[in-house]
């Protein structure tokens, strides 16, 4: 027997499930195995990854760019400028920005702004493993860390660093939370060199120039 007849195949992939109400527009790329579930519109050019499910009622903007395995729920606005990398969970009715000066009129009221990118559209970035809680507000030209979590109805207008915890109006650093999601011992005062191992799952971090890296 030749080493290719041992080889067991390849599962099949699945191919993108794309509900007969929602509406994909030309130039939209769908990874293998994503769910497009109803009413969702995507503008193209966008990309979206595999696995992903994107959930109804929801609005991805032309040149969006979405990872593999990214979980959205229903009601979310992705506007042009974002980027959402691997393994993000966006809860229902999140908004997210991208205007630094958001006028309905160009130069001089009576006329209309364009809708198209212009200097001060921003770009936001949601990093691996980041959750944001339902109804959250993003605003324009951030960078949420690595498995940040960012709180239910929290309004945010700065970065937040990897594995912060960030909630309220606006949204302040409140301390720190695992790759599994539960919350660390580890306080946003605490020195450079401090520890903390999750008592969930048994991770350790450690504080090092002000952010939470694994030890």
């Amino acid at each position: 027997m030749t080493d290719a007849a041992r080889t067991p195949p390849k599962p099949l992939q699945e191919p993108a499930k794309i509900h007969p109400t929602a509406l994909v527009e030309d130039g939209v790329d769908i990874g293998t195995g994503t769910s497009i579930w109803d009413n969702v519109h995507v503008r193209g050019p966008a990309t979206i990854g595999s696995d992903c499910i994107v959930g109804e009622k929801s609005y991805i903007a032309y040149g969006v760019s979405i990872g593999d395995r990214v979980k959205i729920n229903a009601y979310v606005y992705l506007c042009t400028g974002i980027t959402v990398e691997d393994d993000v969970m966006i809860s229902a009715g999140v908004v997210f920005t991208n205007d630094r000066y958001p006028r309905a009129f160009a130069t001089d009221p009576g006329t209309i702004a364009t809708s198209e990118p212009t200097e001060d559209t921003l770009e936001t970035t949601v990093r691996a493993g980041t959750t944001i809680g339902a109804s959250a507000t993003i605003g324009p030209g951030l960078e949420l860390g690595e498995f940040a979590m960012i709180g239910m109805g929290a309004v945010v207008v700065k970065d937040v660093p990897a594995h912060g915890l960030v909630y309220g109006n606006p949204a302040s650093l409140r301390g720190y939370v695992c790759v599994c999601g539960a919350r660390l011992q580890l306080g946003i005062n605490d020195e450079d060199g401090t520890g903390s191992e999750c008592r969930q799952c048994g991770r350790r971090y450690v504080k090092r120039r002000g952010s939470v890296v694994a030890a």
